[in-house]
């Protein structure tokens, strides 16, 4: 398995949430993390300095055919905005996002400004199915 700069450790999610210095991204990434932890079952840990993952997951490169160890649901509050990784490709989601709201994606990311830009009864619905991997 290749070894990756993005690895799980021991820092406390709680903090690096409450260091969020825009009030409503703090408040906004509180609700994403009891979403995603009620969710999966898991509990939260930091990946790197600013990621939030639940979960463990080998993924494996189509390209490279590389493995690496990653998390299976998670988040990042960006100064831009919220980073979601509900997956490796986030055009399985296509029919949720057309529901969701304002937001763009990436190949593997979701991004959204505030959680009253969305819906978040279909948030909760991709979280769900990225969880068990639909």
């Amino acid at each position: 398995m290749a070894e990756i700069k993005t690895k799980p450790t021991s820092e406390s999610v709680e903090d690096f949430l409450n260091k969020v210095e825009n009030e409503q991204k703090r408040k906004d990434s509180f609700t994403i993390l009891e979403m995603m932890k009620n969710t999966t079952g898991e509990e939260p840990r930091m990946w790197g300095s600013s990621l939030i993952g639940f979960g463990n997951v080998i993924i494996k490169s189509d390209k490279t055919n590389r493995e690496v160890n990653w998390f299976i649901l998670g988040f990042s509050p960006r100064k831009a905005n919220i980073s979601l990784y509900l997956g490796t490709d986030i055009q399985l989601h296509a029919e949720s996002l057309k529901k969701l709201g304002k937001h763009k994606t990436g190949v593997g990311c979701l991004y959204i400004n505030k959680l009253s830009d969305i819906n978040l009864d279909v948030l909760n619905e991709m979280i769900i199915s990225a969880a068990i991997g639909k």
